[in-house]
């Protein structure tokens, strides 16, 4: 039986990721706070200062042209025209879909309600999983944003994106082997592929397209003039811009990116902040003590990457101020981890995946980012 529970309009309905985003300011706002009362040392403030200003300025920029590259995809690019370019079967579509990314660049966030989308439209589930790593990280975006967090080397930029794709072809491929669609992906996906889902409510916007909307809430989701939440996502619902004139689309195209960096973006004020408390408070020595360890320095930046939930268009700037702090190796297993899982992530996969198939997708991103790092340790590409 369909769920017909609505949002009213002119409402929205936090989804648990905004929830959890905003109790985590909050206590960040507190605890900042807190250094600033507690801290005796105004030359220390000083250094936190500046080192998480220059960070922020450094990253806004980059973060909030992604969301609006987002934001012009998701209302002038349909879900049909990307499905109509990938093949739909064997090893190629996994191929092709983990660089999709260079053609439609989105973050994280934004990526999970496009390959839900795209699975209810038939792409096989291992082609989408390929999507959904790889489109974060093998984006021209991030690629930019990369080499201009390390001052324009583009060898960073380039192993970034190369490993990215690798990883995200072998875990999708691994993950097909391992699941089939009935074991991997919620029931709902499987019973509905040519759904939208709007308001919570399943619509068939194919056959809704040019008929009457009888029920207002549908109609003004439709049109643009609701800004609906999904429980997948904090992007908005699902639209159907076919007929709409220019200026809807540029307009709908601006509202969401306003809202994907606002959803996202406080994830990179606590970052930034966490940095900057790294590199004003925590004596380099026990910054040696750690790197001394081959394999620990990798594991506290993936972990660090994983409780961050940064974007990926603004994670290199973090990951670069901790140059002289940590490892090269250490400092590209942050990049990679962050934008194939991390905590937000996690509750939003749970809208696309069983709980089974995210466990195996979680373990195999974690085992191929630590294996990519061991080799660039191993092959000596200390490059920072």
């Amino acid at each position: 039986m369909m769920n017909t529970s609505t949002v009213a309009p002119g409402t929205k309905a936090r989804s648990p990721q905004r929830q959890a985003g905003l109790i985590l300011l909050v206590l960040f706002v507190v605890f900042a706070y807190g250094i600033l009362a507690v801290a005796p040392d105004s030359t220390s403030i000083q250094t936190l200062s500046v080192v998480f200003a220059g960070i922020m300025l450094e990253a806004m920029p980059m973060m909030l042209f992604g969301a609006l590259v987002g934001g012009l995809i998701e209302t002038f690019i349909s879900r049909e025209r990307m499905t109509r370019i990938l093949p739909k079967k064997g090893t190629i579509t996994i191929i092709f879909a983990a660089g999709m990314g260079v053609l439609f660049p989105v973050c994280e966030c934004a990526v999970v309600p496009v390959v839900r989308r795209l699975l209810g439209k038939g792409l096989p589930a291992s082609a989408a999983i390929a999507y959904l790593l790889g489109g974060p990280i093998v984006n021209p975006i991030v690629g930019v944003s990369t080499a201009l967090a390390y001052k324009f080397d583009w060898q960073v930029a380039g192993m970034r994106l190369g490993l990215g794709y690798l990883i995200a072809v072998t875990v999708a491929f691994i993950m097909g082997r391992i699941f089939d669609k009935r074991k991997l992906l919620h029931q709902d996906i499987l019973d509905n592929v040519t759904v939208a889902f709007i308001t919570g409510r399943e619509l068939d916007l194919e056959k809704k397209r040019n008929a009457d909307v009888s029920d207002e809430a549908d109609k003004e989701c439709i049109q643009g003039n609701q800004t609906a939440r999904s429980d997948a996502c904090d992007c908005g619902c699902e639209l159907d811009f076919t007929n709409a004139s220019f200026r809807t689309r540029v307009v709908a195209a601006f509202r969401h990116a306003a809202e994907d960096f606002v959803s996202v973006g406080h994830y990179l004020v606590i970052g930034a902040f966490i940095a900057a408390l790294a590199q004003t408070y925590i004596d380099r020595k026990v910054f040696l003590d750690i790197t001394e360890h081959p394999v620990l320095p990798s594991l506290a930046m993936m972990l660090l990457a994983v409780l961050l939930n940064l974007c990926s268009e603004a994670d290199a700037f973090i990951a670069a101020s901790f140059r002289g702090l940590m490892p090269f190796q250490a400092q590209m297993a942050f990049m990679l981890v962050g934008p194939m899982f991390d905590l937000k992530l996690l509750l939003m996969y749970q809208g696309v995946f069983r709980k089974r198939a995210i466990v195996t997708l979680a373990g195999l991103i974690l085992v191929a980012v630590f294996v990519a790092v061991l080799g660039i340790s191993f092959f000596g590409e200390q490059l920072k």
